[in-house]
């Protein structure tokens, strides 16, 4: 019997010809990350324990991106602790505040490869499976050991394959197969499960909506989403990186405990509804929901691509009076990128806030934390009670179009009633 890609990359890694799904391995890790909240707590277990090496500087990455530039004295706190373990340690990939996203940023610099095994203190390190590699999130105790030893102990997940064939509807994103598969399954629908995602639409996305895709498999339970790499894959990857990493493929006779095929032509945008990322509807049935809140940015949906989109829409256009319209760039480079291309100019003459590169908003951090009552429609992951604020705030998620288009009408809108294909394929 053949194996899945996640079996194989599991295998290679923990010195095996084969795994399947139930076993344990202890792996060892290609890379293993942390940030501002999670890597303070690895970092006094390290202590505690009285462990003072790390088992390779340069495969450790450190981010300071969720509470950061610090919000309180509390944030300032936890960013100087890591800071003062990179350097103690010479951690070599360590980013400071408004480098960036690490879901964002560990890709767009060549920091993962696909074949890798990648482990975070974050749930959505899961992303990085856009690009071929096995990647999942871990506890900071898991990390602690990760950074120690360089390995991890997995239970080999089975895998679920989603096929997507036919062209996308205008308007319609990486973003909006993800919420379909969700809305289909439910959050526990992959229940410590490889998604496997495949089929003519899934190559014919950009690899930053790939990155979208395999980032919310999480939302759905999973232990890590995953899409083999193809030509796009090595282009992205050769243009950031030297170096050398191997292309692993699903065999044909590999084992799947379910599969679903589904026809992408017929999706429309859709919406996640409070309070599950499950709750998803087509955007047409929510015309009448008024908003006080659009939040363009995370590590879902803060790349270039993502901004490139929405700046297609609030072209020209002005914000609702009502509303506010946060924009937060994933990385220092999408934010400097952005601002070459103009689209800086664009949010701003729109009436949008520009933000450094932080998580912010999505965990309701800072930089657009929801008041009581407050309804935000947000391209970011969760959508769970407080969130993003209050614990009877309401967030929405969607994808970037509809979220600027949202943002120009002051309620959840179709991007069509805002702006017509002619106009922005001029």
């Amino acid at each position: 019997m053949g194996m899945t890609i996640t079996e194989k990359i599991i295998a290679e890694h923990s010195g095996k010809k084969e795994v399947h799904p139930g076993d344990l391995v202890n792996a060892k890790v290609d890379l293993a990350m942390a940030n501002d909240v999670t890597a303070p707590l690895a970092i006094k277990l390290l202590e505690k324990y009285g462990i003072d090496k790390v088992f390779d500087p340069e495969k450790i990455a450190l981010v300071l991106s969720h509470f950061v530039p610090a919000k309180d004295i509390k944030s300032a706190e936890q960013a100087k602790i890591v800071r003062d373990f990179a350097k103690k340690y010479g951690i070599k990939h360590f980013f400071e505040e408004g480098e960036g996203i690490e879901h964002t940023l560990l890709p767009e610099r060549g920091l993962v490869v696909p074949g890798d095994l990648v482990v975070g203190a974050d749930s959505h390190t899961c992303t990085y499976g856009g690009l071929g590699a096995f990647s999942t999130g871990v506890g900071s105790t898991d990390i602690a050991y990760a950074m120690a030893t360089g390995e991890i102990w997995l239970r080999v997940p089975e895998s679920m394959k989603f096929i997507f064939y036919g062209s996308l509807k205008p308007w319609v994103s990486g973003k909006d197969l993800i919420l379909y598969t969700i809305g289909q399954i439910g959050v526990d629908g992959a229940l410590y499960r490889a998604m496997e995602f495949e089929g003519e639409t899934i190559r014919s996305l950009s690899i930053e909506q790939r990155l979208t895709i395999a980032n919310m498999a999480i939302e759905a339970g999973a232990k890590n989403g995953i899409i083999a790499p193809d030509e796009k894959t090595i282009e992205y990857v050769k243009a950031r990186t030297d170096r050398e990493f191997t292309v692993y493929k699903s065999d044909e006779d590999a084992e799947y405990v379910e599969i679903y095929e589904w026809d992408a032509s017929q999706i429309d945008p859709l919406v996640a509804k409070p309070y599950l990322p499950s709750n998803v509807v087509s955007v047409y049935e929510l015309s009448d929901v008024t908003i006080d809140q659009a939040f363009i940015g995370s590590c879902t949906n803060g790349r270039l691509e993502d901004l490139r989109i929405a700046a297609k829409i609030l072209k020209g256009k002005r914000v609702h009076p009502y509303v506010r319209c946060i924009v937060i760039p994933a990385s220092k480079d999408v934010y400097v990128k952005a601002l070459k291309e103009g689209l800086i100019d664009i949010f701003l003459e729109a009436g949008c806030v520009v933000s450094t590169s932080t998580c912010g908003p999505c965990l309701g951090g800072h930089m657009g934390v929801l008041a009581e009552g407050e309804r935000c429609i947000s391209t970011s992951n969760r959508n769970f009670p407080g969130r993003m604020g209050h614990p009877k705030s309401e967030a929405y998620l969607a994808n970037p179009a509809v979220v600027a288009a949202s943002a120009v009408l002051g309620r959840i809108a179709h991007p069509e009633e805002v702006v017509s294909l002619e106009e922005v394929t001029v």
